[in-house]
Order: structure tokens, then C-alpha cells, then sequence
């Protein structure tokens, strides 16, 4: 890979917003029950990611195969995504908005395994309680892995016991929220002749951005279609 290796965001709250996408419109409720996104699932079509990266990596070197779990938890008023707060110490995205996941392991038969035991690491969320309802493209960070999001419907009530080592807090945002494009911000900034650009969807004093935002927002792209 050529050319200038992208500056790492340290505080992407100071990043510029250039835009917001409130031109595109919110998702209809109805497309937001767990019906529909079965359904939606077991009829993919052809239909493209708008974002399968972040950009060029950080430094050079092979990428590793990850997965997360994409939770929507089932609540009576409405679905709901389950996030994460990582760690202040980690090594990779510390202190970010995520998903619960991980790193491929040998033992993990597939992706879809490989997030199931990371959401237990990390949250105990407990496999009794998750329907696994499709995947959504993988996506490359800079950091060097390639993350397949696994979609998933969460049946509460359930008790969550946070990894405190990689896990910080643990959170609900509404999906309907997620899926308005009025809330999907979008930064850019130039360093030494090169650029980046990242989305954000602020909930509250949760700041969610980067890859996670960028899977939420092919969430919503692929629901559209």
C-alpha cells in the first residue's frame, strides 16, 4: 500500500462536521420489527455495502479475520442496539463505541461463532437468548482487521456481566434513532496532503463513530434497499 499513512484520531469529537445526511429518509417503523428484519435477511438480493473500510491502514502488515455481534435487543417499546464502551487501557480503538467482538480463534467453526463467544466474553450475553439472523458484508479497519458483523435478534430479560478488563459500559440506543440519517454526521479533516473522513451518530454523552457507525450506517442501507 502507497502513499501517506493516515493520521490516528485521538479525539474524533474535535474532527469538523462537514455534513449531515438528513436528506435521506428515516426508516419506516415497520421495517424496524423483527419480522421484518428476518425476512429482510433470508432475501439479501444484490445489494452493496457504502462503506467497506476505513481507509488505509495504520501501519503495514496482514490483517487479522474478526467478527462482532450486531445485538438488537427486543423491548417492548421498539428494538434496541446493545453497545459497548471499550476500555481506556486497550491497546486497539480504547475507549470507543463498539460492538462486543473480537478475533477469529481456530477453534471458531465461522464468523457467526466467532461473535457469539465474544459477546459472552466480554458481556455475558448468553447464546440461549440470541437468534442469529444474517451478516452483513465484512468491513477493514485501520487497525488491520476485516469484520464481519453478525446480526442478531436478543431475547431479554437477561443479566449482563461485563468483562471489566476490555469492557468499560454497556448501553441501549433505540434503532429507530440509528436508522434516521438525520442523526449521521460526517467528519473530515486533512493532515501532511491526505484526508479522512468518518461518520458519527452522538446518543447522548455516547459519541459513536468510525467503523461502528460505518456498519450501522450499511445497517440502514441494506434495511432501505
Amino acid at each position: 500500500m502507497t502513499g501517506i499513512a493516515p493520521a490516528r484520531i485521538l479525539d474524533p469529537r474535535s474532527i469538523p462536521i462537514v455534513g449531515c445526511d438528513d436528506h435521506l429518509a428515516p426508516l419506516a417503523v415497520e421495517r424496524l420489527t423483527a419480522a421484518a428484519l428476518r425476512a429482510r435477511f433470508a432475501a439479501i438480493g444484490n445489494w452493496a455495502p457504502e462503506f467497506s473500510g476505513d481507509g488505509r491502514f495504520l501501519t503495514p502488515g496482514p490483517s487479522a479475520a474478526a467478527s462482532v455481534l450486531v445485538p438488537l435487543v427486543q423491548r417492548a417499546e421498539g428494538l434496541t442496539v446493545l453497545l459497548t464502551r471499550r476500555a481506556d487501557h486497550l491497546r486497539d480503538h480504547a475507549g470507543q463505541i463498539s460492538f462486543p467482538g473480537g478475533r477469529a480463534e481456530a477453534h471458531d467453526a465461522d464468523a457467526a461463532a466467532t461473535a457469539l463467544r465474544e459477546a459472552e466474553e466480554e458481556v455475558g450475553l448468553m447464546r440461549d437468548k440470541i437468534e442469529i439472523i444474517g451478516e452483513l458484508p465484512p468491513y477493514a479497519t485501520v487497525t488491520h482487521f476485516v469484520v464481519t458483523p453478525v446480526v442478531a435478534l436478543v431475547t431479554p430479560p437477561f443479566e449482563l456481566k461485563l468483562d471489566a478488563f476490555e469492557v468499560a459500559e454497556a448501553f441501549e440506543v433505540p434503532l429507530a434513532f440509528l436508522m434516521a440519517p438525520a442523526h449521521h454526521h460526517r467528519h473530515r479533516f486533512e493532515f501532511e496532503g491526505g484526508q479522512r473522513q468518518f461518520l458519527s451518530m452522538p446518543w447522548g454523552e455516547h459519541f459513536i463513530w468510525g467503523a461502528t457507525a460505518a456498519m450501522l450506517r450499511n445497517l440502514y442501507g441494506f434495511l432501505a434497499a
